[in-house]
């Protein structure tokens, strides 16, 4: 299977990092896994795949890493903007900032615009896994930077 974050690093699955990371076989399915029931689902339900594409992007741009909201906003055409898409911004920003203060409120206006309990799960899942991919990806390209000096 075609892992994501050995081909945004340009990592051969070969090499000596790559080899490392297939010492947990589990860990790298399970992200990949992820990576595509978040992403990429055969059914995304109300949360289209340029929502899903837009919102990691934001997320991935917010966590400062460029190469990983490059692949995000390649996945599907940019939606139109639209107080729904303003809304699942917002809702990254609070989920990910201040989660503390995430109310049902959030949940309700998600709800009001259309949002399924299900699509504001797998939103809430995403915005939360696209920070675990940037700090997967920075300390592999640590690890990659080691090795070359």
């Amino acid at each position: 299977m075609p892992d994501l974050i050995e081909d945004l690093l340009g990592l051969a699955p070969d090499s000596a990092i790559g080899a490392l990371r297939r010492q947990r076989p589990e860990a790298l399915r399970h992200a990949e896994g992820a990576y595509r029931e978040l992403l990429l689902p055969a059914d995304p339900g109300g949360l289209s795949l340029a929502e899903r594409a837009a919102l990691a992007r934001h997320v991935a741009a917010r966590e400062g890493d460029a190469a990983l909201a490059a692949h995000f906003a390649g996945l599907a055409p940019a939606p139109d903007p639209s107080p729904r898409l303003d809304a699942l911004l917002a809702y990254a920003e609070k989920v990910a900032m201040q989660p503390e203060a995430t109310a049902k409120a959030d949940i309700d206006g998600l709800a009001a615009l259309g949002l399924t309990s299900r699509d504001i799960v797998a939103a809430t899942q995403l915005i939360a896994f696209v920070p675990y991919q940037t700090r997967l990806l920075a300390g592999l390209r640590a690890l990659m930077q080691e090795k070359a000096a």
